[in-house]
């Protein structure tokens, strides 16, 4: 037998996340496997914000959802031998028994790059970054874009990517950490820390001329005030609204539609998950990149799966830089 251990959501979420919302439980699983089941050991697991806002997809007493790297302790399916690393949509557990194939694949070809990478970089926060910049703010040389929570996972790729377009980029980060990482390492243009900057002033002073591209992660009066500072005809993709994830109340304004209208926006919402079929493409790409040095990466590593509710707390108050990851 072995025992697993596992994250379940005891109650859901009232406003922000609490530790007694999440409950630590134990379960045996028998080794003895039917034929095309795997036996996996969770090695690295991912935290994310979107796993706020679809809460709701799981009932209280189930595991908590997510992806992890795993490794076959045990085989029944040839195509996923012992030894073999997989991706799989585990969930917060340290074991797991996976009888459906569609829950596994194998992880993208990413040479000698550390494995966690499939959760970030050459995962679904790369790929969101990859497919929601270039397909839906449709980059041009010499545009101007805008990213929020630019030290982020996404923010961060997308930024580079922008880069790589020969893009102006204007980013926004929370700490003066963050915001040195992104311009001393990774070349944005111009970077400011949102808690001690008056947004419509700085708009005003780097991009008078105004903005062309707009990669949204974080939502609310910052991207209103955003809006009013674009260029007409200007693309936007809305990523995520980290402003609201937690927000007990509805919004109350100030309303964009004006600006929207006046300006002639684009202004399109993006989930990644209607792009796995293509994850291949930007995979190569992306590899390339990193492999060039084009495109740089940062972690941040929580030891220990008994910490995974403090990794993901964390990603409410800033606590990461690039991808949060959980080593099992």
């Amino acid at each position: 037998m072995v025992i697993a251990k596992k994250w379940i959501l005891s109650k859901y979420f009232d406003g922000k996340a609490k530790a007694s919302d999440i409950k630590l439980e134990t379960e045996e699983l028998s080794e003895t496997l039917k034929d095309g089941e795997i036996l996996c050991e969770a090695v690295w697991l991912t935290v994310d914000p979107y796993m706020r806002i679809f809460i709701d997809s799981i009932k209280e007493g189930e595991v908590m959802f997510g992806s992890q790297v795993a490794r076959v302790l045990k085989s029944n399916n040839s195509k996923y031998p012992e030894g073999t690393y997989v991706l799989g949509q585990m969930g917060w557990c340290t074991h797991s028994i996976v009888s459906n194939e569609s829950q596994v694949e194998k992880l993208p070809e990413m040479g000698d790059l550390p494995l966690s990478l499939a959760l970030g970089i050459m995962g679904m926060p790369g790929m969101t970054a990859y497919f929601g910049f270039l397909e839906k703010c449709e980059p041009k040389a010499g545009e101007i874009v805008l990213v929020n929570a630019a030290a982020g996972a996404v923010g961060s790729a997308v930024g580079q990517i922008a880069k790589i377009k020969e893009c102006k980029v204007i980013a926004f980060a929370g700490t003066a950490e963050k915001c040195t990482w992104l311009k001393e390492e990774l070349g944005f243009d111009h970077v400011f820390n949102y808690k001690c900057t008056d947004l419509d002033k700085a708009l005003s002073t780097v991009a008078p001329e105004g903005i062309d591209c707009y990669f949204d992660n974080v939502g609310g009066d910052f991207t209103s005030t955003v809006l009013k500072h674009m260029n007409s005809l200007g693309r936007v993709c809305i990523c995520g609204s980290i402003s609201a994830y937690n927000s007990q109340a509805p919004p109350s304004g100030p309303y964009p539609f004006l600006d929207i209208l006046t300006k002639k926006l684009t202004v399109r919402g993006f989930l990644i998950f209607s792009y796995s079929d293509r994850f291949h493409e930007g995979q190569k790409q992306m590899l390339e990149w990193i492999q060039s040095g084009l495109v740089k990466y940062k972690e941040t590593v929580t030891e220990g799966f008994e910490n995974m509710p403090s990794a993901f707390f964390g990603l409410f108050e800033g606590h990461n830089i690039g991808k949060a990851v959980v080593k099992a």
